[in-house]
């Protein structure tokens, strides 16, 4: 297959790691449904967790189905669910706030904080699952929420590679073809309702080298909208500024 050399690549970083588990949240949606497919793959121990946080009923049901496929498939599947609602909420009353993408946000760091603890628990990775358009395009992911990760599988495939391989696993035509969501939110909206373009014309943007002069309305549109959002999220996507010691220079 492929994209077999990821499932090799996993294989011989767990083996390194001294033989760790892989632990990874599925949330309905392509990304997290290829990577945790992938971690299958590899005959190692795979805990697949679904982590409900006040969430759509189809992208649930979802998650509920890839589980399901996953456990019917692979031997080396766990499933576990932990419905972190009642979290959520009572940490959502120690502040008073209408800052609504804080307490998106914050969804996101309770469900990594959960993984995170269940890895402790299982000798395991907690596996990330963003694809190369969010996580080094554009950042369209939470600080030390999704993008608190162990290791990234699939963070230098473009998102119709994720598709492609999606497919080439015979993954659930149910999320093959929904749209992308972050979960985030209570209203349901995708991706690109927030990003303002579809991830193809992002893939686009990523690699254009042209003469800007020559584009149409909407791909300078598009350009603009990819460069402010990496500009805005710059913060996610570097190291993290360190003030060096020069006491000595």
């Amino acid at each position: 297959m492929k994209y077999s050399f990821i499932v090799d690549w996993l294989k011989k970083y767990s083996e390194e790691a001294n033989g760790k588990t892989f632990v990874i949240g599925v949330s309905g949606g392509i990304d997290s449904a290829l990577t945790s497919t992938l971690c299958a793959e590899t005959g190692i121990n795979t805990y697949v967790v679904s982590l409900p946080i006040k969430q759509g009923g189809e992208e649930l049901k979802r998650a509920e189905g890839h589980i399901e496929w996953l456990v019917n498939k692979y031997d080396n599947v766990t499933p576990l669910q932990f419905d972190l609602e009642n979290t959520y909420s009572e940490f959502a009353k120690l502040f008073e706030t209408e800052n609504n993408l804080a307490l998106a946000n914050s969804r996101s760091r309770l469900r990594m904080t959960t993984l995170y603890h269940i890895a402790s628990l299982v000798n395991g990775l907690v596996v990330g699952t963003g694809n190369k358009v969010e996580d080094f395009g554009v950042g369209f992911y939470t600080k030390y929420g999704d993008g608190g990760v162990d290791i990234a599988p699939i963070a230098d495939l473009m998102k119709s590679e994720v598709k492609e391989a999606a497919c080439e696993y015979g993954l659930l035509l149910e999320i093959i073809n929904a749209a992308p969501t972050d979960g985030l939110w209570d209203d349901g909206r995708t991706d690109e309702d927030q990003i303002g373009a579809t991830y193809d014309e992002l893939e686009w943007a990523m690699t254009f080298g042209g003469d800007k002069r020559k584009l149409k309305k909407r791909q300078k549109a598009v350009l603009e909208i990819f460069y402010g959002f990496q500009h805005q999220n710059k913060h996610k996507m570097i190291p993290i500024p360190v003030c060096e010691n020069i006491k000595d220079a």
